[in-house]
């Protein structure tokens, strides 16, 4: 399930922006979804539980929120072609999570993982298993 959750493509082009996930994923688990940039009226944003900021695509119907994918590879650029393809101003829209937080996440789970092999490592050398 995870592996599917990352496989997530947002693929942008002269006509719209579009989310979508391999063939493989079903769609009840993860449904992709595409609009035209004519479409778009507007980025709503909204506070997520953990109080940070994610932003949603209004479309002029207002039928449905499409979430503003907030973890790619070239966020600025991404949000740079929204604001060029709708007029919308995005000058005060960030990334969720800034690249530094995933490396001290990468770096407490390889603190985890030493502890762990040396829990481990102890109580099968103490118990003569090894």
């Amino acid at each position: 399930m995870l592996y599917a959750a990352l496989k997530e493509k947002v693929i942008l082009d002269e006509e719209k922006i579009q989310v979508t996930y391999p063939r493989w994923v079903p769609s009840f688990f993860r449904k992709g979804w595409s609009l035209s940039w004519t479409e778009i009226k507007d980025l709503k944003m909204r506070t997520t539980g953990q109080s940070g900021l994610v932003y949603y695509f209004v479309t002029h119907s207002e039928e449905r929120a499409y979430l503003l994918p907030m973890r790619v590879a070239g966020f600025g650029a991404m949000v740079k072609l929204v604001a060029e393809k709708t007029g919308i101003d995005t000058t005060d829209i960030r990334p969720l999570s800034q690249p530094w937080m995933y490396l001290i996440l990468f770096l407490c789970t390889v603190f985890l993982l030493l502890v762990d092999s040396w829990t481990i490592w102890t109580a099968v050398t103490k118990a003569g298993i090894g």
